[in-house]
């Protein structure tokens, strides 16, 4: 797990909004122990070992639970989600800190404590010398079932994001997922969210649909599968943790137990 400086200029946006339903608990899912501490904590973790030192945590469901877990944490600072209305919803509650930010804005899960420091270097620095608007970090899965695809035209180039419920078959059969971990530029971001619709079955705003907004207005975006395979394992069930955890012994992850 690499150390480096590349996000000096770096403010992350970290989505630890949500209840997590499936986990048959009241507890916020960022909250639940994995390997011996919130999982969270690992995200964090990951962010402070690839220089990121400004971080806004986006807060939700029992944000006052979530508050005070991290209030001892360096470079915390918290935006307040009170509905959840979606992953874009929830970046939109971190504007008043987006519009005091010249630098790139790395927004990632706060459920996805496989996060590897290693993987936010690389992307952090070909989105240094991309030019591009926006930069997602995906990830090659054998068996992609449940997540989004990434799509790319006849030349290779990203060209959007389609979800599972909405893909043709033709579409299910990709394996390059979007992994919910993204590089923005401030300005084309900024945009992007204020263009953001909720046209959708369940009335949510996306941030999967800013990717393709900024291409409606010209601007470059990529994706690349700089993303480890451990990354593919975030959480949302109880066996899902468990796999995470059985990951983190075989990694070596050190236990706060």
């Amino acid at each position: 797990m690499e150390t480096g400086d590349a996000g000096q200029s770096t403010m992350a946006v970290v989505l630890a909004g949500g209840r997590g339903t499936r986990m048959q608990s009241d507890l916020p899912k960022v909250l639940f122990p994995v390997h011996g501490r919130p999982m969270i904590h690992w995200v964090l973790d990951a962010l402070d070992r690839a220089g990121v030192e400004e971080k806004i945590v986006v807060v939700g469901y029992r944000a006052e639970l979530v508050q005070e877990e991290l209030r001892d944490r360096a470079g915390v600072r918290f935006a307040l989600q009170e509905q959840q209305l979606g992953t874009g919803h929830a970046v939109q509650m971190a504007i008043p800190y987006l519009n005091k930010h010249a630098g790139t804005v790395l927004v990632v899960a706060g459920d996805s404590p496989m996060v590897q420091s290693s993987s936010l270097l690389r992307l952090l620095e070909r989105f240094s010398s991309s030019g591009a608007a926006c930069l997602l970090g995906t990830l090659i899965k054998e068996n992609p079932k449940g997540l989004g695809r990434i799509l790319r035209d006849a030349e290779g180039r990203f060209s959007g994001i389609v979800e599972e419920k909405d893909a043709t078959e033709s579409q299910k059969a990709i394996h390059e997922v979007n992994m919910s971990t993204y590089l923005f530029r401030v300005k084309p971001l900024l945009e992007a969210l204020a263009a953001l619709g909720n046209h959708n079955a369940q009335g949510e705003y996306y941030l999967t649909d800013c990717p393709s907004l900024m291409m409606d207005r010209g601007y470059a975006v990529e994706a690349r599968a700089e993303l480890d395979a451990c990354e593919a394992l975030s959480i949302n069930t109880l066996d899902e943790l468990t796999l995470v955890e059985v990951a983190m012994k075989e990694m070596g992850y050190p236990c706060a137990s």
